[in-house]
């Protein structure tokens, strides 16, 4: 049945067509979700069988949904689950994670219209729904408790410009948050601003962040002797590998890195860009600057001194990091916009190597305070600062190997709120939902 909701969303959507149907991306992506995300296409499900429902907005909860699916599983071998996805990079890692698993659907979040979510939640009769860090939608959590399915809010985080946003929606806001059966915090401070904008107290709760649960603790990754011999990493080289990078940072970096090499006999770079459509950008740029560049995806063993590795294939980001001697995380030094400020610094800090990562990090900001409580972690404000912090690195063995330690012990402490939040979506199956 057609609400307010409803009515608001399609006169949105009517109001900004002038803008959306002339701008061919923006277009596409419009007709796209009004094609994908309308619940007409869902996947076959045995439905003699309980489901989750997990939700990862984007790639980085999409990672985040293994742990916990395997957790469930283990606890629970009779449950199905549905992961869906916002984006098209988190359904397309969806598929890739969980495309040869028979107890997993992977399917596209439906549009907050009642028609579309009507259709998935009755196709698919799921139990229970678990909402990564903060996709609450009026629609979407109020065909929830229609049909007395409870939904938990997990690995909660709540900006302070996201609060900001929400509060003005006022009762709007208030709405929603009462509707969740649990909000599972990632911290105090974000525990905090749920409640303030309506989640009961009692059914908030702070049990960490999942983003540490995902990285695997160890001294080196299998495999990484076979890249560095592909693309001409020498035993006992110095390396700087340069991780995540977005547009600007690999200029800063080469930069750097012309200049270090005046100092540290040997020195490698490797850059591994964050989205491959730069890939053959950056390979120019890389040259453009007057280094030879050896590209991963063509690389025949053979590279000389100097040469800069482009690790321009998917899904060997960790191995790189296993090769280096210190670590860059990118996508932190230039201001791509909040929705990119940070990248993934767990995974070099589980391997036990030197991070270091430039001012915007907010998209990681409860994982940043854990590494700056143990000193585990080095921010830098400008090029020129990240040009000395790995200078220093590199000249101090010592000194870098005791942050690395220090990083992976941090890791290690800061695991199991997976654990917890796999409780708590258990015990909301039990009970059922609570709404005020």
């Amino acid at each position: 049945m057609v609400n307010g909701y409803d009515v608001a969303y399609a006169a949105g959507l009517a109001a900004a067509a002038p803008v959306w149907l002339l701008k061919p991306s923006a277009r596409r992506k419009v007709l796209g979700a009004l094609r994908d995300r309308t619940g007409k296409s869902l996947p076959p499900r045995d439905l003699s069988r309980p489901a989750v429902m997990i939700h990862a907005v984007s790639l980085g909860e999409m990672n985040a949904t293994r742990a916990m699916v395997s957790e469930l599983a283990a606890k629970r071998p009779e449950l199905q689950f549905v992961v869906s996805s916002t984006t098209e990079t988190g359904y397309a890692r969806g598929r890739e994670l969980y495309g040869a698993n028979a107890d997993v659907l992977v399917i596209r979040y439906p549009l907050d219209f009642s028609g579309a979510i009507s259709r998935v939640l009755d196709g698919l009769r799921v139990s229970a729904v678990a909402l990564m860090e903060l996709e609450v939608w009026p629609n979407f959590l109020g065909q929830c408790v229609k049909r007395a399915i409870p939904a938990v809010l997990v690995n909660g985080r709540l900006t302070d410009a996201s609060f900001r946003r929400y509060r003005r929606l006022g009762p709007v806001s208030a709405g929603m948050f009462r509707k969740l059966s649990m909000v599972c915090a990632q911290d105090r401070t974000y525990a905090d601003r749920f409640i303030a904008l309506g989640a009961p107290s009692a059914r908030v709760k702070v049990t960490g962040t999942m983003k540490f649960d995902t990285a695997a603790v160890a001294d080196r990754i299998s495999g990484d002797a076979e890249l560095a011999a592909a693309v001409g990493l020498a035993p006992g080289e110095p390396v700087l590998v340069a991780g995540s990078t977005g547009p600007g940072e690999e200029e800063m970096v080469l930069e750097a890195y012309r200049e270090l090499r005046q100092t540290v006999a040997g020195l490698r770079l490797a850059i591994v860009p964050r989205h491959p459509q730069r890939f053959d950008d950056v390979a120019k740029l890389i040259e453009g600057k007057g280094f030879a560049v050896v590209r991963r995806s063509t690389a025949g063993g053979q590279a000389v001194a100097g040469t800069v590795v482009l690790g321009d294939t998917m899904g060997e980001l960790r191995k790189f990091y296993s090769l280096a001697t210190v670590v860059f995380v990118g996508r932190s030094l230039v201001d791509l916009g909040p929705r990119q400020h940070g990248s993934d610094m767990i995974e070099p800090a589980a391997l036990g190597k030197p991070v270091v990562v430039g001012p915007y990090t907010t998209n990681f900001a409860e994982v940043m305070n854990a590494f700056r409580r143990n000193d585990a972690i080095r921010e830098v404000k400008t090029p020129a600062e990240l040009k000395e912090a790995v200078n220093r690195l590199l000249a101090d063995g010592r000194v870098a190997a005791e942050m690395g330690r220090r990083a992976q012990e941090t890791v290690r402490q800061e695991q199991g709120a997976t654990a917890r939040h796999v409780a708590v979506i258990l015990d909301a199956m039990a009970q059922g939902p609570h709404v005020a």
